[in-house]
């Protein structure tokens, strides 16, 4: 369907005589008034002279409603088109970027070069001598994180918060003590829940969930994390032997005070000593990039003479790793059960865990991607977390995701890929099966120095007063990312920062921006009154511009809004003896979308004004909203004389009409 706006040729005076093309442009635009009142005078007509070209307002080609419906399914679950690159392709070429898609492995993998391999294989080894406390759950889930994941700096392992929550979970009906195997059994299984929910998110394409992690979001976080990273690796730096479980920041200082007496020198001493050294060889490698394998190798040369130090001493004050297990994860495929009083427990145990262990897990990737600018796929973020713990189920693993204090050593080691994780898992495994007791001497406190250096270089301090001068918004969400993450928990503080972008979108919806426009001598282009001080009134037309969708809880702002407009503009004129307001125009060139509520609202707002004699006319609508209005009664409410190309057609309309 087309709507013609066909009126009579117009002719204006102009501030220079009309030459070629640029007469018609200038043939609407009336001339500047005086800056005191920041009036344009009404175009008038005069033959002879250039004549503005009217345009038409086409709808969209007509949509059936499954049509319409698919369309709008693709965007909301599939905006990347990942079928587009198999358009116009060989089947065997089909085939490989299938492979590539669904394992990323295949696609980074086939760039791999020495170089790359050299920084990802200090960076697993150093992040393995990390997780040798821990090894049985750090060996099946990387493997399966480094073929499925889209980060490349995500070092994946058990995360305290995710441990504790499912532990209290499953206390609550099961004692570890009394019942251990029955225990594991649960667990396991939660582990398992966990993993499925996980993996439907990513399946059912709610990738885009993810998209309330605002860069913001994550500055508050990563500071926040850090800080509280770094509070909880004073246990191993101190020598502390009974520290708080507790995440938040009075509960780690409150111990490790009431826990003085417990603080050993000698351990003090090893501490700081290899903590200033692994700082120094930050900055030596910092000032000169020559010189990155300095700090690159550190942390793995510190764990290696620290071990043998502690070996030599054999100090009882000195906190060792001790004595591990040896051997690989025994199958627990057969402990996982479905059936019985417990399998609610297990359910709600497992999708609550999921949903901690995903956030933070999405939350740290996203971080260092940001840091490192690139992209990563929310979808296939979930996908990999969730497989992995449904793997990881069946090895005697329980929850895994991506550990902050791992992914930032392995970032500051210079990882490039998810190579890091596949060598991690490795070294895991030979350490399992031949070197369990070379680590026995390893002093926990070089495992604390370790961490707080590649932690603290992570808060942000720039980038929070860069959002406190641009969005004083976006810098509330993230302080109270960080506040929320220092003082409660890190759940609590994405928590809270989500829910303060969330405000910030339905502030947005509800009360859209709408501005009262003017003409720019010289052009046909009518702008913002308050951002260009150039721009002026054409007496008798209101120009009202609405930048955003039209929704059912922004439409009675709007109709408001307008009214308010016009009362201002009718007291201005009155006072300056203009003539008074006979013609409304919304420009909706920036409104994308328009509900019913929408619709009514502007059938409301006609009504209103026709009841005082002034005319509502709509300029440049797009090709969804012009859809919408002509499948309703709106349309033909408005009519053709209502609808109108662009600002400029309206007005010169709506002059030719006063004129007659």
């Amino acid at each position: 369907m087309v709507v013609n706006n066909k009126v009579d040729s117009l002719s204006y005076d102009v501030e220079a005589p009309p030459q070629g093309a640029a007469a018609a442009a200038a043939a609407a635009a009336p001339p500047p008034a005086p800056a005191h009142h920041h009036h344009a005078p009404a175009p008038v007509m005069r033959e002879g002279a250039a004549v503005l070209e009217m345009h038409k307002v086409s709808l969209p080609e007509p949509r059936t409603a499954a049509k319409a419906l698919r369309q709008r399914l693709a965007e909301v679950f599939f905006p990347d088109d990942p079928l587009h690159q198999f358009k116009n392709q060989s089947s065997a070429r089909r085939f490989i970027l299938a492979l590539q898609y669904f394992f990323p492995i295949f696609q980074w993998g086939s760039e791999y070069n020495p170089r790359l391999l050299r920084s990802d294989l200090v960076a697993g080894l150093t992040i393995a001598s990390l997780a040798i406390p821990q090894a049985h759950s750090s060996f099946v889930p990387p493997l399966i994180y480094s073929l499925l994941g889209s980060s490349r700096d995500l070092a994946v392992g058990p995360v305290s918060i995710a441990s504790l929550v499912m532990g209290s979970m499953l206390r609550e009906a099961v004692s570890p003590d009394e019942q251990p195997m029955l225990y594991l059994q649960l667990a396991f299984t939660a582990t398992f829940f966990a993993g499925v929910f996980q993996a439907s998110l990513g399946f059912l394409r709610l990738g885009f969930i993810v998209d309330f992690l605002s860069k913001a979001t994550l500055t508050g976080f990563m500071g926040g994390a850090a800080i509280i990273v770094s509070l909880q690796q004073l246990k191993g730096l101190l020598g502390i032997v009974h520290f708080t479980s507790h995440m938040g920041f009075i509960d780690v200082m409150r111990s490790v005070f009431k826990r003085h007496d417990e603080w050993e020198w000698q351990t003090i001493v090893m501490g700081t000593a290899f903590l200033a050294i692994l700082l120094l060889t930050r900055q030596i490698s910092a000032r000169n990039p020559k010189l990155f394998w300095i700090s690159a190798g550190a942390p793995l040369a510190s764990v290696i003479i620290s071990t043998i130090l502690s070996f030599i001493w054999k100090s009882h004050s000195i906190s060792v790793i001790g004595i591990l297990p040896r051997g690989v994860n025994p199958p627990s495929a057969n402990m996982l059960t479905f059936s019985g009083s417990y399998v609610a427990l297990t359910i709600k145990t497992g999708i609550m865990t999921g949903i901690l262990s995903l956030t933070e897990g999405i939350a740290v990737g996203r971080t260092f991607a940001s840091i490192n600018n690139y992209q990563v796929d929310g979808n296939k973020e979930m996908m990999a977390i969730g497989i992995m713990n449904m793997a990881g189920s069946c090895a005697s693993c329980y929850v895994t995701t991506g550990s902050f204090s791992r992914s930032a050593v392995n970032y500051s080691a210079g990882c490039k890929t998810a190579l890091s994780n596949i060598v991690m898992a490795a070294a895991v495994l030979v350490t399992l099966l031949f070197l369990m007791p070379l680590f026995h001497y390893t002093p926990n406190v070089i495992l604390s120095a370790i961490i707080i250096t590649a932690v603290v270089g992570l808060i942000d301090v720039r980038g929070a007063a860069k959002l406190w001068k641009v969005d004083k918004l976006d810098f509330l969400a993230c302080i109270s990312a960080f506040l929320g993450v220092l003082l409660v928990s890190v759940q609590m503080g994405l928590a809270i920062a989500v829910g303060i972008s969330l405000f910030k979108i339905l502030l947005q919806v509800t009360r859209p921006n709408l501005v009262v426009k003017g003409l720019i001598p010289g052009t046909q282009s009518y702008r913002s009154v308050v951002q260009y001080r150039e721009a002026v009134r054409v007496p008798s037309f209101l120009i009202v511009g609405v930048e955003s969708a039209i929704y059912f809880a922004n439409s009675m702002y709007l109709v408001e809004r307008v009214m308010r407009y016009l009362r201002d503009e009718e007291e201005k004129a009155l006072k300056s003896n203009q003539s008074s307001i006979r013609c409304v125009v919304l420009d909706m060139s920036a409104v994308a979308a328009i509900d019913t509520s929408g619709l009514d609202a502007l059938s409301e707002l006609k009504k209103v004004l026709d009841k005082r004699n002034i005319e509502l006319v709509l300029a440049n609508p797009v090709g969804s909203v012009t859809e919408r209005m002509f499948n309703s009664a709106v349309g033909e409410t408005f009519g053709s004389d209502r609808l109108f190309f662009s600002v400029a057609e309206a007005v010169a309309a709506g002059a030719c009409k006063a004129q007659r």
